[in-house]
């Protein structure tokens, strides 16, 4: 499965947090990320990562086609909802493509960890049959 890491700067250090506490599940998994997102999981976890570029710089955009063309299999998406991000409209397409293209997305450590747990049980297996 593919697995989209995205964390706002004030949720960094959950997500590191989160892919070490179940580095056994991911490791499983192929693992995608914006560049410091990733960089983070990476020295934290030292879990493989692919990195696309920084949110700011384009990021959430190849993440977003990634989504679009039925790549992505799940996104953990860590956001601060008290912070206000000037690509805000970026952030909130992400929502909307895994709407569209019934993909699981996670914003929170609650929904991400019952995710994760399902991940692990085979639970998002469908995503194999729907994407062909």
């Amino acid at each position: 499965m593919n697995v989209v890491l995205i964390a706002h700067d004030t949720k960094k250090k959950l997500m590191q947090n989160l892919c070490i506490a179940y580095r056994g599940i991911f490791s499983k998994h192929t693992l995608y990320a914006t560049e410091t997102t990733g960089r983070l999981v990476e020295d934290a976890s030292g879990l493989p990562v692919h990195k696309f570029l920084a949110g700011h710089l384009g990021g959430v955009q190849q993440i977003g086609i990634q989504i679009e063309s039925n790549q992505m299999d799940m996104v953990i998406f860590l956001c601060d909802p008290m912070v206000h991000i000037n690509r805000e409209n970026d952030y909130y397409n992400i929502f909307s493509l895994c709407d569209i293209h019934n993909i699981p997305i996670a914003s929170n450590l609650a929904s991400a960890e019952l995710m994760i747990k399902a991940l692990e049980r085979g639970d998002l297996d469908w995503r194999e049959l729907y994407k062909h």
